[in-house]
């Protein structure tokens, strides 16, 4: 199964569901979920109050939306993000999908919520290396697989 789903906490948001714009379109368009104010040379998390499921062979892909850059002045600081199978439903947010805007104008720049803001592309890869052990499991949200224990 692969679809989008709204995230818990968001029921209230009017979230978009994405959908493709042609038969042809790989990717989903995201949509900002709030109006969010982006500073000069700042990065913020913007939402979208979606999760996504998808195969355990698979991952979302969210890359920029081509018009990001030349019309609002505004780059994904990760230059792609990567949704992995086991985001969806974690403890720590239910998997809300967030992409990190950077503001590269010397101005500030407005995000209107409903705004299109980058695009999703679900991707099969190979799961693993034939050596790899797999016993490690998902503990947290955002950013949280390269987190170590202390």
């Amino acid at each position: 199964m692969r679809k989008f789903e709204i995230a818990k906490g968001y029921e209230t948001y009017d979230v978009i569901i994405p959908k493709r714009a042609t038969k042809q379109s790989a990717g989903y368009d995201l949509s900002s979920i709030e109006d969010v104010t982006i500073e000069p040379k700042q990065i913020k998390l913007v939402k979208t109050g979606l999760k996504a499921i998808m195969p355990t062979n698979e991952a979302l892909f969210i890359f920029p939306r081509s018009s990001l850059a030349i019309k609002k002045g505004l780059m994904m600081s990760n230059s792609v993000g990567v949704v992995d199978a086991d985001y969806y439903g974690n403890p720590d947010n239910d998997g809300l999908i967030m992409v990190p805007l950077m503001n590269i104008l010397d101005e500030n720049v407005m995000i209107k919520k409903g705004d299109r803001i980058a695009q999703g592309i679900f991707m099969k890869y190979e799961v693993t290396t034939d050596d790899e052990p797999m016993d490690a499991k998902r503990k947290g949200g955002f950013g949280s697989s390269g987190h170590q224990p202390l």
